[in-house]
């Protein structure tokens, strides 16, 4: 949702607002304020849990080689560690019962991937598989 200011008086409150909540962004907060000339726009959003990117590009680069390795798709395998990771959920369809992920990656925060990331590896030890120490990623 994005709200423009352009047109109303009460910019000032708003901003006002925004130090008073956010002490430590009031410089910034006011910097904005000396450079709008016509008003401020803002943007609302809905919080989201994250991860890093180098974390997923990690975690994808490697599900895609163990999954090659074993004769999987990629696809198979992700969804295969999130079974494993997470959970699994059995639903009865009109095709007979199907096994579904209790949790989506899309669902994880950082710590909850790492999880997924932790299985990969253990897994892909498992069956023979090594997969490198991600030393790097920040989580």
């Amino acid at each position: 949702m994005r709200l423009d200011t352009r047109n109303s008086g009460q910019v000032s409150d708003i901003l006002l607002a925004l130090c008073s909540t956010f002490p430590e962004r009031s410089q910034d907060v006011m910097a904005l304020c000396l450079k709008a000339k016509i008003g401020v726009v803002l943007e609302l959003k809905c919080a989201t849990k994250s991860r890093s990117s180098a974390q997923q590009k990690y975690y994808r680069k490697w599900v895609g080689e163990f999954a090659k390795f074993v004769g999987m798709t990629h696809d198979e395998m992700h969804e295969e560690m999130l079974c494993r990771a997470f959970g699994t959920d059995h639903i009865a369809t009109p095709m007979g019962e199907i096994r579904r992920p209790s949790k989506r990656s899309s669902e994880c925060g950082s710590a909850e991937y790492s999880v997924l990331t932790d299985m990969l590896i253990i897994t892909a030890g498992e069956l023979g598989f090594q997969v490198p120490p991600a030393s790097r990623i920040r989580r």
